[in-house]
């Protein structure tokens, strides 16, 4: 399947993680995210689309006993997660996948995260990717999308043109237009909440969390 990398372009892929630092509250909202997933004890956990590794570590700081696995489609920042995990000592599962079909079975996970991944998707692969999130999760297992959202301002509504620069305008208006929540629920996930928002330099950011039934 085609993907878009991390920053919309490949060669920039080695910069993600600086233009993050410069760009985003980083530590706020990757406290955040941590917070929001809650790791527990013995749960597995699924992080759809890992890109650099850099949530993977902060959650299995969090709770080393959690049982972490992290999926991703581009093998060049697999390579760069996978640099990170060794150079801290953590050993986490990294999986690739082609971008159809999960490689898991049903009912696998107790909770699944994402962060900033699904503005880079068009609507038909939002959707389907979300099926298949459904699918992996066991009945009551909890959904967090940390991604960008429904523009809080004028403001946040023009500076997101920058991402959309990168990512793509097609893939990045359903995030803006806030049309996140319909597409988890159409994909048969209940009790969608938009539970914290941040407006940063280049948008507004928003954490979506859902519920398996």
């Amino acid at each position: 399947m085609k993907y878009i990398p991390a920053l919309g372009y490949d060669f920039l892929t080695a910069y993600y993680d600086m233009t993050i630092k410069i760009t985003m509250p980083e530590k706020k909202f990757r406290k955040i995210l941590v917070e929001e997933i809650s790791p527990q004890v013995n749960e597995r956990i699924l992080e759809f689309g890992f890109g650099t590794g850099q949530n993977l570590i902060l959650a299995h700081k969090a709770n080393p006993n959690t049982k972490l696995e992290g999926l991703d489609i581009d093998p060049k920042v697999k390579a760069i997660a996978e640099h990170k995990l060794a150079k801290n000592n953590i050993e986490i599962p990294l999986h690739l996948y082609d971008g159809n079909v999960l490689p898991f079975a049903d009912n696998s996970f107790e909770k699944v995260y994402s962060c900033l991944v699904f503005h880079q998707l068009d609507a038909e692969t939002k959707l389907n990717c979300l099926k298949e999130l459904h699918r992996v999760m066991k009945p009551n297992g909890k959904l967090i999308i940390a991604d960008w959202g429904k523009a809080q301002n004028k403001l946040m509504r023009l500076t997101f043109g920058l991402v959309q620069l990168l990512d793509g305008f097609k893939t990045t208006n359903d995030n803006v237009k806030g049309l996140m929540p319909d597409f988890i629920s159409n994909a048969g996930f209940e009790d969608v909440v938009v539970t914290n928002s941040i407006n940063t330099a280049i948008g507004t950011f928003s954490y979506f969390n859902a519920i398996k039934k």
